[in-house]
């Protein structure tokens, strides 16, 4: 087989299996209720010990629309039912990356919300992310009929919950999060406002841009969960001492796994490059630019990953220290970034 071909199958797998681990991190308990308090206002009073109480199991492994879809399971930590497929006749069938439910106690009863979490690596995939959405917040009120309600008793339907997590977005959003959701406008005034009977769908959607400052925890929080450019050690270093989170040994563990396979995803693809970048430097007799070229581009990606550490407002000397990189290295590219 080629060796290009060889290289080009082993990057796509990687890269698939770090999709897949990423959602494995996000999975659990910790993750997902940093992601409620700071997305859902009927969470936002909530300490995030108490949000984790009431994030409850759906159905495990592969999810069709049938009436026992949402039974719940014995909780633990993590979310471990990660595809849940949602089937109607007629409609094929979508997969969720991530589907779970909450339970919010009231006064008089136990308020459920479903809610979806999916993770975005493109920010303009080639349509609005808004759009598909209001399809999967559709799909999950409709997936209700014959498992909260029946016939035409529709007072009992839940709310749903889709939240988008997009990656990379541009420069000119940064970090951001936005809430579309139903409201009452009056044409002609005189309807009461019944806001429990239309209060049944919330779309999220939450831009993320690691090379942007950002003031708020969620966005700080998961441009470090999801840096490319921050080892393992220092991603778990900055959860636990700036957002104090409590992280268990299966998710460190799943923390190293995801960053050791972006790694390899990224070797790949220089690996490539450098096979290109070596083949036509040696064509033009440019063998010491390439090298030249190699570790300009190591120096940058370190730049990089102490702009990413300074936004989180991480000090110089604990980069050093996190880094083993000089405290004057540190300091030099803090002074070009600004």
């Amino acid at each position: 087989m080629n060796e290009d071909l060889r290289r080009d199958i082993r990057q796509a797998e990687a890269r698939s299996q770090y999709d897949t681990q990423c959602k494995r991190v996000l999975a659990h308990k910790v993750i997902l209720a940093w992601i409620v308090r700071y997305t859902m206002s009927e969470f936002s009073s909530l300490s995030l010990e108490e949000i984790q109480d009431c994030i409850e199991n759906p159905e495990i492994s592969t999810v069709e629309v049938e009436p026992d879809i949402h039974r719940r399971e014995k909780r633990s930590e993590k979310i471990t039912g990660l595809t849940t497929e949602s089937t109607l006749p007629g409609e094929g069938r979508i997969t969720y990356d991530i589907y779970f439910s909450l339970s919010l106690p009231g006064k008089n009863e136990c308020r459920r919300i479903y809610v979806n979490v999916e993770a975005q690596k493109k920010y303009n995939p080639g349509y609005q992310i808004l759009s598909r959405g209001v399809y999967y917040t559709s799909r999950m009120i409709s997936s209700q009929r014959g498992t909260e309600f029946s016939d035409s008793d529709y007072d009992k339907l839940k709310k749903v919950c889709s939240i988008w997590l997009c990656l990379n977005a541009p420069a000119e959003i940064g970090n951001a999060i936005s809430e579309f959701s139903l409201t009452k406008h009056d044409v002609l005034p005189g309807i009461p406002d019944v806001r429990s009977a239309y209060d049944k769908i919330s779309i999220i959607l939450v831009a993320l841009n690691e090379k942007k400052d950002s003031l708020n925890e969620l966005t700080g929080m998961l441009n470090v969960l999801f840096s490319m450019t921050m080892p393992a050690e220092t991603k778990l270093n900055i959860l636990e001492q700036r957002y104090h989170m409590d992280l268990a040994p299966d998710l460190k563990g799943e923390v190293n796994v995801m960053c050791n396979l972006g790694d390899l995803a990224i070797d790949l693809g220089y690996e490539k490059g450098r096979a290109q970048g070596l083949k036509q430097g040696l064509e033009q007799g440019l063998e010491q630019g390439l090298q030249e070229g190699i570790e300009q581009g190591v120096r940058s990606g370190q730049d990089d990953l102490i702009l990413s550490m300074l936004r989180n407002h991480i000090s110089p000397e604990d980069i050093s220290h996190m880094t083993n990189l000089p405290l004057e290295r540190i300091q030099r590219a803090a002074k070009a970034g600004i």
